[in-house]
């Protein structure tokens, strides 16, 4: 992920992640993993995307959000593993984390960001809006298929991935 300056609330910092913060990380989402609300992941997935990252510290340096910018193709990125310890909900993490994912994005030059999420209400006041399945080219999903990528299989509603997406609403923001 492009470099971003860490950001400070009074009761809040954004900043990149670090190998470090990958078993907070994985701790975070384990809660929405049980409830099938995100997909789980292996120990060794968070390491190899940890760059992709970007995690929220309280004043006392304890991990209480994350999430992750992950490049599908050369204008569009997805947002991944947004989470928020659930005593921080409501208190402008997941906004700030999400601000920050699409400065990245457009310090990539991504002009659209995707997301699948149940939280439909937080996305739209970001401008998202829910949309179809046709959003990349023929030519482009072609190639999108050769990803072993299970976020990518994901956005391409492949039916490997149903039972994980079942209800999920796909997402796009342009810009």
């Amino acid at each position: 992920m492009t470099d971003t300056a860490p950001t400070t609330r009074r009761d809040h910092l954004v900043r990149r992640a670090r190998t470090s913060d990958v078993h907070a990380i994985q701790s975070l989402v384990e809660p929405l993993v049980q409830k099938r609300i995100l997909l789980g992941k292996d120990l060794v997935v968070f390491y190899e995307s940890v760059q992709e990252f970007l995690v929220v510290e309280d004043a006392d340096g304890v991990l209480i959000g994350c999430g992750a910018l992950h490049v599908m193709w050369e204008d569009l990125g997805e947002v991944r593993t947004l989470a928020v310890a659930e005593e921080w909900l409501h208190h402008g993490v997941g906004h700030a984390i999400l601000d920050h994912i699409e400065i990245a994005a457009r310090n990539l030059g991504l002009s659209r960001l995707f997301c699948l999420t149940f939280e439909t209400a937080f996305f739209e006041r970001h401008g998202f809006t829910a949309i179809g399945e046709d959003i990349v080219p023929p030519h482009v999903y072609a190639e999108l298929l050769r990803s072993g990528d299970e976020g990518i299989a994901e956005f391409l509603d492949l039916s490997r991935v149903k039972p994980n997406t079942l209800g999920n609403t796909r997402m796009l923001k342009v810009l």
